[in-house]
C-alpha cells in the first residue's frame, strides 16, 4: 500500500508537470498570435509599438515572476504579475479587439496564482472589467458598444468564475491527498519502528530461552557434577575420574550448543540423530549425573518421530531439557519416565517423576516454565502440569501436527 501511494504521488508530479507545460506552451503560443494578429489592424507606427511593447513585457513578466510563482505559491510575485498581465491585456485588447481570446489562459492563470476563492473572484472580475472597459474604448465608447460587450463580460465571468472553483477544488483535493500520504508514511514509519521493536524483543526472548534450555541448564549440571566430584574427593572415593569425565562431556556439549546458537537454532543433538535417540541419551546422561532412573517410552513409530517438523522435534525436546531440569533442582525424586506418543492428532511428551511436586497455582519464581510455555504456545500447542506436594509432577506439552493445522 505505501508503495502504491508513493507511485501515485511520483505520478500526481508528473502529471503535474505536464499540465504547467501544457499551459506554458499554450501561453506562447497565444502570445505570439496575439502580437501577429495586431499586425493586421490598421494600427499607427506609435500603436504597433504600444501592442509589441505591451506583449513583450508580458511574456518577460510571465518568464522571470509568473513561472516562478506558479511553481512556488509566493502571494508578492503572483500579485505583481496578475497585475501585470491584466495592464499588458488591456493594452493588447483596446488595440487589437481580436487579442480579447487571450483572457482564456489569463483567466486560467489568475486562478492558479489565486491563495483562496476570494482572491480569484477578485482577480477575475478584474480581468473582466478592465478587458470589457478596453474593448469599450477601441469601439469608441457609447451605450451601443456597451450594451453589445456586456452579455460577452457576463458569460466571460461566469465561465472564469466556473473554471476558477473547478481549480481551487483540484488544488484543495491536491493537499488533500499530499497531507493523507504525509500521514500515511508518518504511519508506516511508526508501524516500522513498532514492528522492528517488536521483533528485536521476540528475538530475545527467544535467544533467553534458547540460552536456558542449553547453556544455562549445561553450566547447572557442571556446576553440579563439580560440587559432586568435590565431596567425592574429599571422600576419597574412586568415581571422581568418572565425574571428570561427565563433567568433560557436558562441557563438550554445552560448546556445540553455543556454536549452534550462533549458526542456527536447530540443537546439534538433532541434527546429529533422531528425537527418540536424542530423548534416551539425554536420560542415560541425567541418570549417570544425578542417580535418577530414567525411563524412555515411544508410544508411535519410530518413522512417525522422523516425519515430524523439525521446530516440533526443538520444542518436544526443549520441554523435555527443562523438564529434567526441574527434576534434578527441586523434586528429589528417585525415578522419571519420558512418554512421546501421538493423542488426539497431536504430538505428545510427557514427564512424569515421583518427586516432591508442588502446587501448580502458586506464582512460580523461575524462567523455566514460563519459558516453555512460552515456546510450546508458539507452535499452537498447550503445556499441562499437574502436580502437588508429596506426589510428584507431570508435565504434559501437546502440539498440534502439521495435518491438523
Amino acid at each position: 500500500m505505501v508503495a502504491m501511494e508513493a507511485t501515485r504521488t511520483r505520478a500526481d508530479r508528473v502529471v503535474g508537470d505536464r499540465i504547467l507545460l501544457g499551459w506554458n506552451i499554450v501561453f506562447w503560443v497565444i502570445l505570439a498570435m496575439s502580437v501577429a494578429v495586431s499586425f493586421t489592424e490598421p494600427l499607427s507606427l506609435l500603436q504597433r509599438g504600444l501592442a509589441v511593447g505591451a506583449a513583450a513585457l508580458l511574456g518577460t513578466t510571465y518568464l522571470f515572476v509568473g513561472m516562478p510563482a506558479i511553481q512556488s505559491r509566493r502571494w508578492i510575485p503572483s500579485v505583481v504579475f496578475r497585475v501585470v498581465l491584466i495592464g499588458c491585456l488591456m493594452v493588447l485588447v483596446g488595440l487589437s479587439p481580436a487579442s480579447v481570446f487571450m483572457m482564456f489562459i489569463a483567466s486560467a492563470q489568475v486562478w492558479l496564482l489565486a491563495r483562496d476563492l476570494r482572491d480569484g473572484i477578485g482577480f477575475s472580475l478584474a480581468l473582466v472589467i478592465g478587458c470589457g472597459t478596453a474593448q469599450l474604448w477601441g469601439a469608441g465608447w457609447g451605450w451601443d458598444p456597451f450594451w453589445s460587450i456586456l452579455p460577452w463580460m457576463v458569460v466571460s465571468l461566469i465561465v472564469s468564475l466556473l473554471f476558477g472553483i473547478w481549480i481551487e477544488r483540484v488544488i484543495a483535493q491536491s493537499q488533500q491527498r499530499a497531507e493523507l500520504i504525509e500521514e500515511l508514511h508518518a504511519a508506516r514509519d511508526e508501524l516500522a519502528e513498532a514492528h522492528h521493536s517488536a521483533g528485536v524483543m521476540a528475538e530475545r526472548e527467544r535467544m533467553a530461552r534458547e540460552i536456558h534450555d542449553t547453556l544455562a541448564q549445561g553450566m547447572t549440571s557442571i556446576v553440579m557434577l563439580s560440587q559432586t566430584g568435590a565431596a567425592e574427593l574429599a571422600r576419597g572415593s574412586d568415581s571422581v575420574a568418572d565425574r571428570f569425565a561427565q563433567i568433560e562431556a557436558t562441557a563438550r556439549e554445552n560448546l556445540a550448543e553455543a556454536r549452534a546458537l550462533v549458526a542456527a537454532f536447530t540443537p546439534v543433538a538433532l541434527s546429529e540423530a533422531t528425537l527418540t535417540e536424542v530423548l534416551r541419551r539425554q536420560g542415560e546422561r541425567f541418570a549417570a549425573e544425578t542417580g535418577i532412573d530414567v525411563q524412555v517410552s515411544l508410544d508411535l513409530d519410530e518413522s512417525e518421530v522422523v516425519a515430524l517438523p523439525q521446530s516440533q522435534q526443538v520444542v518436544l525436546l526443549r520441554a523435555a531439557q527443562e523438564a529434567l531440569a526441574n527434576v534434578r533442582k527441586h523434586a528429589r525424586a528417585t525415578s522419571v519416565l519420558i512418554t512421546l506418543g501421538l493423542s488426539a492428532g497431536r504430538v505428545l511428551i510427557e514427564i512424569r517423576d515421583d518427586g516432591s511436586g508442588f502446587a501448580p497455582d502458586t506464582p512460580s519464581a523461575g524462567f523455566g516454565l514460563a519459558a516453555m510455555r512460552g515456546r510450546v504456545e508458539e507452535s499452537g500447542g498447550s503445556v499441562q502440569v499437574d502436580s502437588a506436594p508429596g506426589r510428584g509432577t507431570v508435565v504434559q506439552v501437546l502440539i498440534p501436527t502439521q495435518e491438523s493445522m
